[in-house]
């Protein structure tokens, strides 16, 4: 299956356009872009980390790199998935990536599915990757060797960006948009709001939104006016 467009590949959630390793600020994050990158990487893989550390960015890239070889992939956010059931057929997949592990580890329905799930990948030479945001030992799963499979995985803890990586993820980001975003600037926004890249990424999308209304640059005056701050 070839990726042409994104909405061909069998996805329960839209994949962002943002989201591929390209984009990828890793930070101390290196290792775990780099296991995921290389499609003769693990079979299975966790990331876990606080919200904001690159967990979503990492799996929605793997499936998109997935599709850019012709392989079928699938992304899951568990906390809104319906049931369990989401999960019948995947088995056929190369890649299944499966985020918020955490809002279904208690559930015996999802953990007789995702047990399964990881058998028949395992057999057929497919990938799992899970991700939560608490730390795997400390999951309540009710199935125990699911629980035993999963720690089993290759298991990365993913760490927020410092000041620095937050700077070039936001002029990266805001490059890709088609603005330019001053190393001055970025750092601006980086001191004066919450320091996790969905706070700074959902400014960035008001300052490009504003910036194309004003016909201004991203300039520290124009930042001032429309984030506050001195």
């Amino acid at each position: 299956m070839t990726t042409g467009a994104m909405e061909q590949l069998p996805l329960r959630v839209h994949l962002r356009d943002s989201a591929r390793f390209a984009s990828f600020v890793a930070g101390a994050n290196r290792e775990a872009e780099h296991v995921l990158a290389d499609p003769a990487g693990p079979r299975a893989v966790w990331l876990w980390g606080r919200p904001g550390s690159g967990k979503t960015h990492l799996l929605q890239a793997a499936c998109a790199a997935a599709g850019e070889r012709g392989d079928a992939a699938a992304y899951f956010e568990l906390a809104s998935a319906p049931s369990w059931a989401v999960l019948e057929g995947c088995e056929t997949l190369h890649v299944v990536c499966l985020d918020g592990l955490e809002h279904v580890a208690p559930d015996a329905g999802w953990n007789a599915a995702m047990f399964r799930l990881y058998t028949l990948l395992q057999e057929s030479g497919g990938r799992l990757v899970v991700a939560s945001a608490a730390p795997p030992a400390s999951l309540a799963f009710t199935l125990p060797d699911l629980r035993s499979r999963l720690l089993a995985a290759s298991v990365h803890q993913l760490v927020e960006l410092d000041e620095a990586g937050l700077c070039e993820a936001l002029r990266l980001r805001a490059a890709r948009r088609g603005l330019e975003l001053s190393e001055e600037a970025a750092l601006y926004l980086v001191h004066r709001l919450p320091r996790d890249t969905h706070s700074l990424f959902d400014v960035l999308d008001r300052l490009d939104d504003a910036s194309l209304a004003a016909q201004r640059r991203l300039t520290i005056p124009f930042l001032r006016e429309v984030v506050g701050g001195r």
